[in-house]
């Protein structure tokens, strides 16, 4: 008899509910266990990174001492490395002495030779990525490589001998050390080419191209002046020159009056006829092309300089002193190293670019120099007619482009083909413009074949004037300012490069006719210039340096005038200078103009009604403010914010987006004469008069910088920072916190003599003294070495970033005495 079958047993809620618990307890210890290994893992494998990097950045320290063996040399080079690691290298010939000079630099920076050569050659993708092919592509159109191989190639066989024997120093240093390169070569997984003398010149055209291009502001130039469609207004924005300036004459000024006001220039975009409707690039284009070309993203931050020399009259010595500090975006490393060149025949000590032989500025055993950019205009846009392949002359006949084929290699990805197209004005930057409709032609002093000329190593072997300057007048390109000094007591100016003539005036915007050709270039006798001038006293700051007297116009932008006059006003007239002093006048951080904008905001506040606490608080700072934007002043927060917040008040209600797209190099100057004329045709919209605005500037200023509701609590250096990045660190973070320097208070801003932004600032900072060679002032932002194990990766930073220096030793007594490394480098 069958048995029945059972019914199903049915589980309570009570009965499942722990065993579902129980489940859920498994799994969250299975998932917690998981992730505990996960992360254990994961912080085993960043400790075995951050071993392996240190392992590697440690296998890449050079030798200092002992003897090296190194092929092509014929005899021994010593070179000794003083107290901040600067290599003193002497040689028995100048070309051995070339060859060590290439590879000492190798020791201490080649990763960032070879950034540099791919910086300028346009391949940079090809080792980081797609992210840098906009990068890449601009520098190919714009033909860097290509120009340097012709200049190489016109060189004199003594130009290129040098060149070459640098080379072989680089290339050696590379071939001695396959498996100890520089970490950033182990990081990115690849390892240099061999380095050429076409590569030295790529690193210059580097140079040029950061202190000498600006075509991109005529292209704004042309969308503000079509924007606002009134030539007063647009020459409100971009003024030429200034009643501030002080050029370099060398006659005695009376700076208790107001130099003369420069005539206005007229120019393409000063007409009030209705403009020609084109197709121009769009604003967001040319940030972006702003911003590919690398250019300074503050505001003011424009690669500059100061320099200036006083005679033996006016010093305590009774001999001259030169000072110099060459202002440019600051990097990991700097873009400086420091050397002292020693060879028969040749002698020559300062800053050397990373990449490039001899000496950029300094002294040698009997002349000292210093640069600052000139500012001249040595380009012009063209917009050409073109149909298919061809392009129609200067002489209505129609002709077919040039076409270079360049292929972009980029990691990670395909490869990518481009088609740089030229006509005979140079080429066209249609695969840079973005959605603009002309084909527009870059024409640069640059593209002139007939210009092949390197007068550096004529300078650095000089033992006069006479001899300089004939040197100076093989000057191509940057356009430059130098002072001079000698061991005789003489002091000069000189500017220097090829400035075109331009018979129907310089052109701000682009242009599209024959009459715009250019005549030849300005003569060297024909640049500004002087040689012991009656006031002992000569300097330059970017700012105008032509007089009513000049025969030619060489730009239209000069810088703001406030570095030059408050050089003045602190050198002119004074005796008894010291370096000392100079080095003051170079960290020197009062703005009269600053100052100046101080009180009017207090003024505005003051008679403006219903302000609260806060903003009469503020007034009260700026009104008593002794104009220096130190580190702890809450005046200069107040003030620089104000500033710039008012900026966009001013621009916005006439240009709307265009307003970003206003750059001019004397914009701080346009801002004061439009605030302090009050000018009526500027007045925000919205606002009664000017003082309403200016209290609504700094009430913006301190919202948008989170001020405290104590203003006084405000200081300048709470915000306004320096942070200096290695290049890699937008890519792998941990270079960032290993190299870098972190934001760090700064004091100075942008129209200080201390010219500065984040990282933006001094380069170098120079002082000779001709009454004592070997005390003698030389230091750069960080250090010699780009390794960060190294004792002089950021040595010089504490006297760098605190307003100090120290010498630079040069006769073999001095050298002897400060050094700490001795090494040979054997045939």
């Amino acid at each position: 008899m069958s048995q029945p079958e059972s019914a199903p047993q049915i589980q309570s809620p009570e009965t499942t509910a722990p065993a579902s618990a129980n489940r859920r307890r498994r799994w969250l210890r299975l998932l917690g266990g998981c992730a505990l290994a996960l992360l254990v893992l994961l912080l085993i494998t960043a400790v075995a990174g951050v071993f392996w990097l240190r392992s590697v950045t440690k296998s890449a320290l050079p030798q200092l001492d002992g003897d090296l063996h190194l092929a092509g040399l014929s005899a021994p080079v010593t070179v000794r490395r003083d107290a901040h690691g600067v290599p003193h290298i002497e040689a028995a010939t100048q070309e051995d002495l070339f060859v060590a000079q290439g590879y000492v630099t190798a020791q201490d920076r080649l990763w960032q030779m070879d950034a540099y050569r791919r910086n300028a050659n346009g391949e940079l993708a090809e080792v980081m990525g797609r992210s840098l092919l906009k990068h890449d592509i601009a520098q190919r159109v714009l033909q860097f490589r290509n120009t340097a191989q012709r200049v190489y190639k016109n060189l004199s066989p003594d130009e290129r001998a040098r060149l070459d024997a640098y080379a072989r120093g680089v290339n050696a240093f590379i071939a001695q050390h396959p498996n100890s390169l520089p970490p950033e070569f182990a990081l990115l997984h690849y390892k240099p080419k061999p380095w050429t003398g076409v590569d030295s010149l790529s690193v210059g055209m580097m140079m040029i191209e950061t202190l000498d291009s600006r075509f991109e502001t005529k292209l704004a130039r042309e969308r503000i002046a079509q924007k606002l469609h009134n030539s007063k207004l647009a020459a409100n924005l971009y003024p030429v020159g200034s009643w501030r300036d002080h050029p370099p004459t060398g006659q005695i000024v009376d700076l208790s009056q107001p130099n003369p006001i420069p005539p206005t220039p007229q120019s393409d975009d000063d007409d009030d006829d209705e403009p020609t409707q084109t197709r121009l690039a769009p604003g967001d284009a040319l940030y972006e092309l702003r911003a590919v070309l690398g250019l300074p993203d503050c505001d003011g931050c424009q690669p500059g300089s100061n320099n200036w020399v006083v005679s033996g009259k006016h010093t305590a010595s009774g001999k001259p002193l030169l000072s110099n500090d060459m202002h440019l975006s600051l990097t990991v490393p700097n873009i400086w190293y420091m050397a002292d060149l020693s060879a028969p025949g040749y002698h020559a000590a300062g800053v050397t670019l990373t990449g490039f032989p001899y000496v950029i500025a300094g002294h040698n055993e009997h002349v000292a120099w210093g640069f600052t950019a000139l500012y001249a205009d040595v380009q012009d846009l063209y917009v050409e007619k073109v149909q298919g392949n061809k392009y129609q002359g200067d002489d209505a006949q129609w002709r077919p482009l040039a076409v270079d084929h360049e292929i972009i290699h980029v990691r990670g990805s395909e490869d990518a083909a481009l088609d740089v197209r030229s006509t005979a004005h140079g080429p066209l930057l249609d695969p840079i413009l973005a959605g603009e409709s002309r084909p527009v032609a870059l024409k640069w002093t640059l593209y002139d074949p007939t210009l092949n000329a390197l007068p550096i190593y004529a300078m650095n072997v000089a033992s006069n004037w006479t001899e300089f300057s004939a040197a100076l007048g093989q000057w191509c390109w940057p356009t430059q300012n130098v002072v001079y000094s000698d061991d005789q007591g003489h002091i000069a100016y000189h500017a220097v490069g090829e400035i075109p003539i331009r018979p129907a005036g310089i052109a701000d915007v682009p242009v599209g006719d024959a009459k715009h050709n250019w005549a030849g270039y300005i003569p060297f006798d024909d640049l500004p210039g002087a040689f012991d001038p009656p006031s002992g006293f000569l300097a330059t700051a970017n700012a105008r340096v032509t007089t009513d007297k000049s025969m030619y116009p060489i730009t239209d932008e000069w810088a703001d005038p406030y570095r030059i006059e408050r050089i003045y006003k602190v050198l002119q007239g004074r005796d008894g200078l010291t370096p000392k002093d100079l080095l003051a006048l170079q960290t020197d951080v009062y703005s009269e103009v600053d100052q100046e904008m101080g009180h009017r905001f207090a003024y505005a506040i003051d008679h403006t009604t219903g302000t609260d606490t806060r903003l009469r608080k503020a007034a009260d700072l700026m009104r008593s403010w002794d104009g220096r934007l130190a580190v702890d002043s809450a005046a200069a927060s107040i003030e620089t914010s104000a500033r710039a917040a008012l900026k966009p008040m001013i621009l916005e209600p006439k240009l709307g987006d265009l307003a970003r797209d206003y750059e001019w190099s004397e914009s701080n100057f346009a801002l004061e004469e439009i605030v302090m004329h009050a000018n009526p045709d500027w007045l925000p919209p919205g606002f009664k008069d000017w003082d309403a605005a200016l209290t609504e500037a700094v009430r913006r200023g301190m919202q948008k910088g989170t001020a405290p509701t104590d203003p006084s609590h405000w200081t300048y250096g709470s915000w306004h920072v320096v942070d200096l990045e290695h290049p890699l660190a937008g890519f792998l973070p941990i270079v960032g916190r290993v190299a870098g320097t972190g934001p760090q208070p700064l004091s100075g801003d942008t129209v200080t003599v201390k010219q500065v932004g984040r990282a933006f600032g001094p380069s170098q900072r120079f002082t000779m003294d001709w009454n004592n060679i070997d005390g003698s002032t030389e230091n750069i932002a960080l250090g010699e070495s780009g390794n960060p194990l190294s004792p002089y990766f950021r040595d010089q930073w504490s006297d760098y970033a605190n307003g100090r220096t120290f010498p630079l030793p040069f006769s073999p007594s001095a050298v002897a005495a400060q050094t700490r490394h001795t090494l040979r480098l054997l045939p």
